[in-house]
């Protein structure tokens, strides 16, 4: 078996702009794409400074990452695969990021135990999962009012049942990939 880490991303901005960033080889991983991942960021611009962040669904770390690199206070990322959580690690070791927190576990362990509030939330589970509805619902006790909450699916955002409380505020695609910011609403 090869455990060598051959899959990379690139931070797109802010303090660790350009920083290349390895990630694990495991079936169903797929960073955001960069495109994605820029416009969203344009989206966070203003909201993004001194932000607590949950990333529910870390996986590669790209969005977390991205968050910390353009000033989000904490992050706090999800990821239950060993191999990948321990690149996670690593990651975070590399670039000193003491406001960086990993739980290796699942998303829906995470938030049977989680006792905090967030101001930004990235949502984006495995495709083959499907773990939206139930995560989005798990999650939104956790969500101060007016939190910003990125989904990200391979299906239109419409087709999602979602709290009633999140409100769409801007939405993309890039292929088959639909992402749409969200706003909790009270």
């Amino acid at each position: 078996m090869n455990n060598k880490v051959k899959n990379q991303l690139r931070i797109i901005g802010g303090e660790w702009k350009r920083r290349v960033l390895p990630f694990a080889d495991v079936d169903g991983l797929r960073p955001t794409p960069d495109r994605v991942r820029e416009t969203l960021f344009n989206w966070l611009m203003w909201d993004i400074q001194n932000a607590k962040v949950l990333d529910l669904c870390a996986g590669s770390g790209a969005l977390g990452f991205e968050a910390l690199s353009r000033g989000a206070q904490q992050v706090i990322m999800v990821e239950p695969n060993p191999k990948q959580a321990k690149i996670l690690k690593e990651n975070i070791q590399l670039l000193k990021a003491e406001n960086c927190q990993l739980k290796q576990q699942t998303a829906q362990q995470t938030l049977l135990s989680m006792n905090e509030q967030f101001d930004l939330v990235f949502l984006d589970p495995p495709y083959s999962l499907n773990l939206w509805e139930e995560l989005a619902q798990k999650v939104d006790q956790y969500l101060k009012n007016d939190a910003l909450i990125y989904v990200e699916a391979d299906r239109a955002l419409h087709q999602l049942t979602l709290p009633a409380s999140w409100q769409l505020q801007k939405q993309t695609r890039a292929g088959v990939v639909h992402a749409g910011l969200f706003k909790k609403i009270i």
